[in-house]
């Protein structure tokens, strides 16, 4: 059988949480992400076109949550420094010092959201980056 010959519709990165409220109330009031799709114990929320992040209550999906966090979110934005601004206003968890990579052409930061997921917020310092 040939593989289907049709476009996808969206992508969606599961997270998983043992405090669903906690994280939705990060993930709506501070990186002010809008609430797509509400499936009870999964909230599905659009970070831009195309990319979603579903947070999952653990003790319904088909993972559970760990302490040891091996996923990152990242997050393109056109002006890294109003973001870093707003994250240290905010005070986030575990938040890194701008940076620069020049090998891979990003301005960026890092920080936790409530249960240890990292998140990157970055801009691209040259085209194509």
């Amino acid at each position: 059988m040939a593989r289907p010959d049709m476009p996808n519709e969206l992508a969606i990165t599961f997270l998983y949480y043992r405090d669903l409220p906690r994280a939705m109330r990060f993930y709506e009031d501070v990186l002010g992400l809008p609430l797509v799709i509400d499936q009870g114990w999964c909230k599905i929320y659009r970070i831009c076109p195309g990319a979603y992040v579903g947070l999952v209550d653990e003790t319904k999906g088909m993972n559970k949550w760990t302490a040891e966090k091996s996923v990152q979110i990242c997050i393109r934005v056109p002006d890294v420094d109003a973001w870093y601004t707003y994250a240290q206003q905010e005070a986030l968890d575990n938040l890194s010092e701008l940076f620069v990579n020049d090998e891979i052409g990003i301005r960026a930061f890092v920080f936790n959201d409530p249960e240890g997921y990292q998140i990157e917020f970055q801009t691209a310092t040259r085209p194509g980056a």
